[in-house]
């Protein structure tokens, strides 16, 4: 387990009212996921502390794990901001890498291309450096879709069609899976149709 110790304090809940999400905090890293007591791991707020409407603080830790902290409560690990002059020293919890979870479209691909792209990578990074872990592969068909976002229809049936527009054209498969769509929107995906312009010309 990599850690490195920093001199740090500790935040008041009135500190922390003053913090925005951008600003860098440590939390505790005995949480459900890393289990990992006595340690802290960077972390954000995940709205802005002005916007903290009481009970607990909500942060997203670098490993995106949300948290609930109490600052001011004593028995609680707190939240921490790195400062040299800071009265105490935390020991925090290092990230050993990221896992890329892609969609790699690669064209016209068969073993031979991933073979070279897996090359690739670990000349990059090193020989045995680069793992994988899990593998899918899947043949794609040469199709140009349209994604949509379509509002979801409220109140009686039969109403007015929906409004909708375009998000974008790709080649199946979509992007409408990492797409953020609008709050009371969905996602529709259909075969493209380039669109005509009747305007009649002099």
């Amino acid at each position: 387990m990599n850690t490195e110790k920093i001199a740090a304090r500790r935040l008041s809940l009135e500190e922390v009212t003053k913090l925005g999400v951008k600003d860098r905090i440590f939390v505790s890293a005995d949480t459900a996921d890393l289990k990992v007591p006595g340690c802290y791991v960077p972390a954000f707020l995940t709205k802005s502390g002005e916007d903290f409407e009481g009970g607990s603080v909500m942060a997203r830790t670098i490993f995106q794990e949300e948290v609930a902290c109490l600052p001011d409560d004593e028995n609680e690990a707190g939240i921490y901001l790195a400062d040299e002059n800071g009265s105490a020293t935390i020991e925090v919890l290092q990230s050993a890498g990221v896992v890329l979870d892609l969609a790699l479209f690669v064209p016209g691909g068969d073993k031979g291309a991933l073979s070279a792209l897996y090359a690739a990578a670990r000349q990059a990074f090193g020989a045995d450096v680069v793992q994988i872990w899990r593998q899918a592969l899947k043949e794609v068909p040469d199709v140009k879709v349209d994604i949509f976002e379509e509002q979801i229809p409220r109140g009686r049936k039969g109403g007015d069609s929906p409004k909708r527009d375009r998000r974008a054209i790709d080649t199946y498969p979509t992007r409408a899976d990492f797409i953020e769509f609008s709050a009371g929107w969905k996602p529709v995906v259909e075969i493209h149709k380039p669109i005509v312009d009747d305007t009649p010309t002099i």
